[in-house]
């Protein structure tokens, strides 16, 4: 077996695993922002609850699923911000570091793959933005944010193993 079969074999037993792990949460869910829900608009609302900042910010179960998230890490008023797509988290190099990082308006935020973890995108949910999907090390996709709200997004082929991040802009 090639290792391209498998990392694909890995990466789809994981998202098996991950979907279970989802539809088993989904029963125990007390709210948060459903899939089928168009955003709040401008991407105000709910999600946050006006702090910049720190554990405080409430993303209404995004991160449940996601075990490299350990707050916000605050970046306002940096000119740019870079994530890494691919850092170590969710069982392998399934995740983005930092997970949910706060801006600015005007701040352009650049994700930056590590070449780890096999093919990885970066999607916002509202569809405001979407990079193409590759593994190529050092490749970049970055994105201006105009204006306030929390923007969350995904990683598709990862998403059920918890390959979340959110943009809080303030």
């Amino acid at each position: 077996m090639t290792d391209e079969t498998l990392t694909r074999r890995t990466a789809l037993k994981a998202m098996a695993v991950g979907a279970a792990s989802v539809a088993l949460a989904g029963c125990s869910s007390s709210g948060g922002s459903g899939g089928d829900d168009e955003s709040n608009g401008d991407g105000s609302g709910d999600e946050s609850n006006g702090d910049s900042g720190g554990d405080s910010t409430d993303f209404g179960g995004w991160f449940d699923d996601v075990d490299n998230f350990d707050g916000v890490v605050d970046e306002t008023g940096s000119d740019e911000v870079t994530v890494d797509v691919g850092a170590q988290g969710n069982g392998g190099n399934y995740a983005f570091s930092p997970a949910a990082v706060s801006v600015s308006t005007g701040t352009t935020v650049v994700w930056e793959w590590t070449g780890q973890g096999s093919l990885h995108n970066v999607v916002a949910e509202d569809g405001s933005f979407e990079s193409e999907q590759t593994q190529e090390e050092g490749f970049t996709f970055e994105h201006t944010f105009e204006e306030t709200g929390t923007y969350e997004y995904v990683c598709v082929p990862h998403e059920a193993m918890g390959m979340k991040g959110a943009i809080v802009v303030e």
